[in-house]
């Protein structure tokens, strides 16, 4: 076997990618991938078991965030840039190792390779099917891509300033579980729940950064023409890459457009100043191939999602920063300042020629908790009216599978007296849907990006408090969620942690839960997979 990576919705027949990741990912990028987690993995152990203090390793910090993102779905693609990281990351271990000595440590954390070749020898023996029991193995991965969905949250706080030692603390603790044979399957699920604990924490942490700096999101609508000028896609999530390319575009002549996740910077009352953020171009991650040729200008990757592109023209056009990487492309680095020249992007928009229109009209968003909250006499009278008889929490990710046609079927065919929560890509499978509204109240309410989820968490909590209900699964909300890569799988932990139960996953449920897991999932917390959109919506609505 070449490779095996099951940590995606698309893997292959839902089991796992052997030969090459659907996302486009090669043998040697996914062998790379695991052994900069195992390298993670053997940080976390020096530092867990020396009682290393986090708050004295910034820089070690840090680089765990990064290399945990890097490996994100369709975040990075270039064998030479984790390569790098993957030494950068064991310099950092044999540092810590000679001041912190510990005994009785893992392989994690004292193997050594000098080169390419000795890595890829290396990651064939501590990929994820090195671990044999399977329960163990979906435990331990289902805690790893929560902790990696984690790390690009808190990520992204840091890129503000904003940081928790206590989410370093833990990150350290779950990566070095992960290598203890000696834990049982309970403490395991245990460990689960506390990852789920822990990105409550970071979303939290994320959101006061995001909304301390740019402000509350606010009810905005969001051109998605186009106009004469030439223009910058930028995709992704990073706000701070955004801000720095809108600083660098004023008086240039050049628009910058959102793509996909992108689209909730709109709703921030900051961005509202430039006067050249004119729109979101196209919709999902998974669109870009067939939308980035009309665009014409460059396009900005600020994080995942990528999709290796089909033409050497659009791969021309193509720059990445952070911690996404694609081979061919333009890369930005950030000075020591977490200053980023954006010259080259701009420089490149000016000779490339204005935005192809595919779509006009607008769509609205900025359904944030504060905003909510500010509606909250408005929500409660329609509830209590019976104008409002359920809310369908619909957040998550979108992806290419023909089955996820399901979600915009489900929400046309909800009840015009329903309101639909999402946050995430997920929403373009309904968002410029005439839904309408009930009095006033949009039936599609977009909280933001994928992170966003936790302020449908917060709106739950307020609505519990303000119905005064003891358990907020009394609360009329059921949750309909569509997941695709890790940053849902850290939201689905935290609304467990949360106490939230019966969520149907969709479209399929994680190749990563054995049976076994998956049964423990259904019977504890009511998890449960989507059936036809009738009798899903009869369920539901029953």
């Amino acid at each position: 076997m070449s490779m095996f990576c099951y940590q995606c919705q698309e893997t292959a027949k839902n089991t796992g990618c052997t030969v090459k990741g659907v996302c486009g990912k090669n043998e040697v990028v996914a062998k790379l991938q695991d052994l900069l987690i195992y390298s993670c993995k053997g940080i976390a152990e020096i530092v867990v078991k020396g009682k290393v203090d986090v708050t004295a390793i910034s820089d070690a910090n840090h680089e765990v965030l990064n290399s945990l993102f890097i490996t994100i779905t369709n975040a990075n693609f270039d064998e030479d840039a984790i390569e790098a990281q993957i030494k950068k990351m064991m310099n950092i271990r044999n540092g810590l190792k000679n001041q912190n000595p510990a005994v009785d440590l893992h392989d994690a954390a004292t193997f050594t390779v000098s080169d390419r070749d000795g890595m890829l020898e290396k990651a064939a023996s501590i990929g994820v099917l090195s671990t044999e029991n399977e329960d163990v193995r979906s435990l331990r991965e289902l805690v790893i891509y929560g902790l990696k969905g984690m790390a690009a949250y808190t990520h992204h706080a840091l890129n503000i300033g904003k940081e928790n030692d206590d989410i370093y603390s833990f990150i350290y603790e779950g990566l070095a579980s992960t290598l203890n044979d000696g834990l049982s399957v309970d403490e395991l699920v245990a460990l689960v729940l506390k990852t789920g604990e822990y990105g409550v924490a970071a979303m939290a942490l994320l959101d006061e950064a995001n909304t301390s700096k740019y402000g509350n999101p606010e009810i905005t609508q969001v051109d998605i023409g186009v106009r004469n000028n030439p223009a910058i896609l930028i995709s992704g999530h990073d706000l701070t890459d955004l801000e720095q390319l809108l600083e660098q575009t004023q008086g240039t002549g050049v628009d910058v457009y959102t793509h996909s996740e992108m689209l909730p910077a709109h709703y921030y009352p900051f961005f509202k100043k430039y006067d050249n953020f004119v729109g979101n171009y196209g919709g999902s991650w998974w669109r870009q191939l067939d939308e980035f040729g009309p665009f014409n200008g460059p396009i900005l990757f600020t994080t995942n999602c990528i999709v290796p592109p089909r033409k050497d023209d659009i791969r021309d056009r193509i720059f990445t920063t952070g911690s996404a990487g694609f081979p061919g492309c333009g890369h930005i680095e950030a000075d020591e300042n977490g200053k980023k020249d954006f010259s080259a992007i701009i420089d490149m928009a000016k000779q490339l020629p204005a935005p192809t229109e595919i779509e006009t009209g607008s769509i609205v968003g900025g359904f944030a908790h504060n905003q909510v909250f500010a509606l909250a006499d408005k929500v409660v009278d329609a509830v209590k009216s019976g104008d409002i008889k359920k809310f369908f929490v619909m957040a998550g990710c979108d992806g290419r599978m023909r089955s996820r046609e399901y979600y915009t079927e489900f929400a046309e065919k909800l009840p015009k007296d329903t309101v639909i929560l999402t946050a995430g890509c997920a929403k373009y499978r309904y968002n410029k849907l005439p839904l309408g509204d009930i009095g006033g109240i949009p039936r599609v309410l977009d909280a933001g990006q994928c992170n966003d989820s936790y302020s449908l968490a917060v709106i739950a909590l307020k609505l519990k408090e303000i119905f005064e209900l003891e358990d907020v699964n009394e609360l009329p909300i059921a949750y309909n969620i569509a997941w695709y890569e890790q940053k849902a799988v850290i939201v689905l932990l935290a609304l467990l942690y949360l106490g939230v139960k019966n969520i149907h996953l969709g479209p399929t449920l994680p190749g990563f839960l054995s049976p076994n897991v998956a049964k423990v999932l259904v019977e504890t917390f009511g998890i449960a997979g989507i059936g036809t959109v009738e009798d899903d919506i009869e369920l539901f609505m029953a």
